[in-house]
C-alpha cells in the first residue's frame, strides 16, 4: 500500500510533510503533497510540471543515489500572501546521498521555496523551487569544466 502523508492543516507544516514524505522513499508521497498542476524546479533547474512529472524523478532518486538518504528540515518561513495562499522557504540539511561510485557523499543543504495554496483537505504547493547553499560564495562562474561556486569579494 502507497504511503499517504497528508496535506497540512497549516502552512508551516509543509516542511514537515514534504521531509516526511522524502523519508517513505515514495515519489507519489512527495508528489500527493502537490496540487495536479504544479511546477517543480530542482537544484540543477530541471522543471518539471504536474504530479505525474513530479513523482518520477524524485521517486527514481529517492530508490537509487537517495535511497538511504535524510532530510530534515531546518530554519523555515512562511508568509501568509491572503487567505489561501502562503510562501514558505525551509532550509534543509541533507545526509546519506551517495555518489556516482556508490561512496556515501557529505552533507548538503538547501532552501525549498513552496508557493502553497489552501484546498479543501489542506494546504498544497502549486509550485516548488529547491537551491543547492554554497557557503561562503556570491555566484557562480561559468567555465569548461561547468559551474563553479566563485566569491569575488575575496579578491
Amino acid at each position: 500500500m502507497p504511503t499517504r502523508i497528508e496535506p497540512p492543516a497549516d502552512p508551516e507544516g509543509f516542511a514537515e510533510a514534504f521531509a516526511a514524505a522524502w523519508a517513505s522513499r515514495e515519489g507519489d508521497a512527495i508528489a500527493a503533497l502537490f496540487t495536479e498542476d504544479a511546477d517543480f524546479v530542482n537544484v540543477t533547474g530541471l522543471w518539471w510540471h504536474g504530479r505525474a512529472a513530479i513523482a518520477k524523478p524524485h521517486d527514481y532518486a529517492l530508490k537509487s543515489f537517495f535511497a538511504r538518504s535524510e532530510l530534515r528540515p531546518g530554519r523555515s518561513e512562511t508568509r501568509r500572501l491572503a487567505e489561501t495562499v502562503a510562501v514558505q522557504r525551509c532550509r534543509f540539511r541533507l545526509d546519506g546521498q551517495r555518489t556516482p561510485d556508490g561512496q556515501e557523499a557529505g552533507p548538503r543543504h538547501t532552501i525549498l521555496t513552496f508557493v502553497l495554496v489552501r484546498q479543501a483537505d489542506g494546504w498544497r504547493a502549486a509550485s516548488a523551487q529547491n537551491t543547492d547553499v554554497v557557503p561562503g560564495k556570491e555566484t557562480f562562474v561559468a567555465g569548461p569544466d561547468g559551474l563553479t561556486a566563485t566569491d569575488y569579494r575575496s579578491r
